[in-house]
Order: C-alpha cells, then structure tokens, then sequence
C-alpha cells in the first residue's frame, strides 16, 4: 500500500481495461512485443477455439508456403498409395514389369496431374474404383485451390500496419524535468494520416496483503499527428500527476510494470483504419537515455533519408 500512495497519489486507477485487477491470476506481460495478446485458452477442443482461416492469414509467409508444400505433397502421396492399393494395372500406361518404386512414383506423378486437372494422358484409369477415385481427386484438387486461392487473395489485400516500434523505451530529460519516451516509424512506402495513440501503464501492487493490477491512463505530448510519414517520438512528461511520478532508476528495476501502446491510423491506399499495439515492460525502460535523430537531409539536400536502423538508437545521459 505504501508503494500505491508514494507514487500514485494523484493519478486515478482505469477500472476496465480487460486485463484483470487480480495480479496472482495473471502471467507474465499483458501484450507481447509484436503486439498479440499473451494468453492462452483452454476448456474448449482445438478446432473450436482456434480460426483456421484468422491463422493462415496472419502466419508468416514462409510458414504459409510450407504448409501449402507439404499439403500438396501428402494429399498426393496419400492418393498415390490408394491407386496403389487398388492396383496399378487399373493405370493404363504404367508398365507392370518396372519395379514397385518405379511404379509408385509414377502413380505420384498421376495423382499430381489429376490433383492440379492438367493431366497429360500418360497415364490414365480403368475400371470402376480407379475412375471414381480420380474423379474424387480431382473435385478435392479444384477445392483446394480454390481455398489456396482465396487465402493467397486475402493475405495480399489484407490491410496491415507498417510501423516499427524501438525496442526500448527510455527515460529522458524532458522541460527541466524527464519524460517517458518510446517512438515508431512506418518501413514501408504506405501513407498513414490522421494517427491517434493511446498509452496505458499498468502496476503491480500490494495492497491489503493481496498483488493488485493497477491501470492508469499515460497523458502524452501529443496523442494524435496528422500525417505519420517520418519517426514519431511518443513523449509522456512526468509530472505530479504522473503515475510514474517518483519513480526513480531502481524502481523501474524492482516494480513489475508494463507500459501498453495502441496505435490507430487511416491508411488512405486501402481506405480503411488499421491498427496495431505493443508493449513496454520496465525492464525494456532505459533509465537516462536520449534518442539519437533518426532522419536527415539526403546528399542533394533534395529529400529526407528516414535512417530505420537508428530506430533504437540513443544516448545514455544523466537525469537528477
């Protein structure tokens, strides 16, 4: 209790945030650094609780491929070895006297063409089972690359946000006083306008005997910017009224805190308002630091260079 009203005597607690008052039900950061909310679900099966298609649009793409890779080779596997099963003189143009590898291998190379309907006419089924077999591929294949389509289309139109956020936050001289800072900037060549931030800190305290989550609202400099085309330094000034207000090098050390950034902005290409988040823990706060410019004129002086690999870049100074 002493730790809430040494630092806290002026700022006043949010009440709904989502995250839960309780600190001994909870684990671990609230938002992970790539923005993706640190909980898990249980007490419902796998396919109720997850959105296959939310989880294919938003997996990295080499691992979007790679599923798409090896589906493609099993599915024709599997096929290749019920053709097998059913005979492999039901295949007319596969020679029975080659070996049972060979024979497997183009019972493959027949299921792929019938999976994708390019079928060449190499090979091609006799009889019932091996007919019905193909033409069950072959709807299964129009399927599937249907489905592949539509997910190839929506991950490439799907609105997303290009901005990095610096790994650290830092501490820094702000107005003869200090200043929470953290910034962000856009990599990519998007136009976001009208940006909007909103920052939260949320403490662990005791009280009464009991870890409490405490949630205060950070005040910034400037909590919205018309145009986000270079970086953006996020400064919240400590002042009395400040529920950082107090807090000195070893406390950012000793409390567990975690600063949460929202950011929304209007993305004028899709015409759609997109957002994105991220999170602070008082570990990842430097204490004493100043932020080295990020952007400066180019060699013809004609445009600005936006350096991102200076992103994180800063100073160490010291404040009193």
């Amino acid at each position: 209790m002493a730790l809430f009203h040494r630092f806290n005597t002026k700022a006043k607690a949010l009440i709904n945030t989502g995250f839960g008052s309780t600190a001994s039900y909870t684990g671990g950061r609230f938002i992970n650094k790539d923005g993706s909310v640190n909980a898990t679900k249980k007490g419902v099966g796998i396919l109720d609780r997850i959105s296959w298609y939310h989880t294919m649009l938003d997996m990295p793409s080499w691992k979007f491929l790679l599923i798409l890779l090896l589906f493609y080779i099993t599915i024709n596997f599997v096929f290749a070895l019920l053709y097998f099963g059913i005979g492999i003189e039901h295949l007319n143009g596969i020679d029975t006297t080659d070996d049972e590898w060979v024979q497997f291998g183009q019972a493959y190379f027949f299921s792929a063409q019938t999976f994708t309907t390019v079928g060449y006419g190499h090979v091609s089924p006799i009889g019932f089972y091996t007919s019905a077999l193909s033409s069950a591929e072959a709807l299964m294949g129009l399927l599937s690359f249907a489905i592949a389509t539509g997910l190839f289309f929506g991950r490439f139109s799907k609105p997303a946000v290009y901005l990095k956020f610096s790994q650290n936050a830092i501490i820094a001289p702000f107005n003869e006083g200090k200043a929470l800072m953290f910034r962000l900037a856009p990599y990519k060549n998007t136009n976001y306008i009208d940006a909007e931030v909103s920052v939260t800190v949320g403490i662990q305290l005791e009280e009464n005997g009991v870890k409490t989550n405490k949630f205060f609202t950070l005040d910034l400099e400037y909590q919205k910017i018309n145009s986000l085309v270079l970086s953006w330094t996020l400064v919240h000034p400590i002042t009395a009224e400040s529920p950082l207000y107090g807090f000195t090098a070893s406390d950012f050390e000793t409390i567990q805190g975690e600063v949460i950034v929202i950011i929304k902005t209007f993305d004028d290409m899709f015409s759609t308002t997109v957002a994105t988040r991220t999170s602070y823990t008082f570990e990842e706060i430097v204490y004493g630091a100043k932020f080295k410019p990020m952007y400066n004129k180019s060699e013809d002086r004609q445009s600005t260079v936006l350096d991102m690999s200076l992103l994180n870049s800063f100073d160490t100074v010291s404040i009193d």
